[in-house]
């Protein structure tokens, strides 16, 4: 049976990964370089590493169910959830482990709704969610992405617990106003009824309502990947996805 999606055809390469093919060539002597192209044991993969590459960012991309997709890509169904569950985590973001002298980074955190209740509770949205609390610099560049947590944690404590407080460690880091106590740059915050901030307080608070905004723009282009919308992904395979789009992104905005 022969797929219909192939990456030897460039005009497949952009729709679903959002990289231009020359970028699409460099993650692959990425992956190549980092061992993800070495023969294991047992039957041998039915696609090439592209086209792996392809499949997997092909179903984050549209969230279509693996009887839909598998056909367009030549392959069974236990075939493509194999390369999802393989190649998935290869394409995983890697933390920083330093960070430059004056770097500001900003914190905000997602939810994505996902299907697996003993991940996901039910969160603000009325759905079964994860937060993701998700990093990025100034340059709207993706740095950390904490562990998932149930859905009806909030940000201060998600904070912590995600992991994403140790990865950031000492490095100046702005956030709004729900992560109050954190020891994090926040909004001034009345301290009385009726009572004004100083003149000064309302500037700098109008000028830090803007900082945090950049991160809502790095969730509306998350959001194009449908899987972030409706995860059918069990235990660890939602957060893959996450780093995995996070990795995307970024290459995306190196060009």
């Amino acid at each position: 049976m022969s797929g219909v999606i192939t990456a030897s055809e460039s005009s497949w390469i952009a729709p679903f990964t959002g990289l231009s093919p020359r970028v699409f060539a460099k993650l692959m002597r990425q992956l190549r370089r980092e061992g993800g192209d070495v023969c294991r044991r047992g039957r041998p993969w039915s696609l090439p590493l592209e086209d792996r590459v392809l499949l997997v960012t092909a179903y984050w991309r549209t969230n279509l169910t693996l009887r839909q997709l598998a056909p367009l890509f030549g392959i069974s169904k236990s075939a493509a959830d194999r390369i999802i569950g393989r190649t998935g985590p290869l394409l995983a973001l890697q933390s920083r482990k330093r960070f430059r002298r004056g770097t500001v980074l900003i914190i905000d955190g997602t939810l994505v709704p996902t299907r697996d209740h003993k991940i996901a509770e039910q969160s603000k949205n009325y759905r079964y969610s994860t937060n993701h609390q998700v990093v990025i610099d100034a340059s709207t560049r993706l740095i950390v992405v904490g562990q998932p947590l149930p859905g009806n944690r909030n940000d201060c404590r998600a904070w912590t617990e995600s992991g994403a407080k140790a990865a950031v460690g000492t490095t100046t880091t702005i956030a709004d106003g729900g992560y109050r106590g954190t020891g994090l740059v926040i909004p001034h915050r009345h301290h009385a009824k009726n009572q004004e901030l100083p003149a000064w307080k309302q500037a700098h608070n109008k000028s830090h309502k803007q900082v945090p905004a950049r991160v809502e723009h790095v969730f509306a282009r998350m959001n194009t990947w449908k899987i972030l919308r409706d995860c059918r992904l069990k235990g660890d395979g939602v957060h893959h996805a996450v780093l995995g789009i996070a990795h995307l992104h970024n290459l995306a905005l190196r060009g």
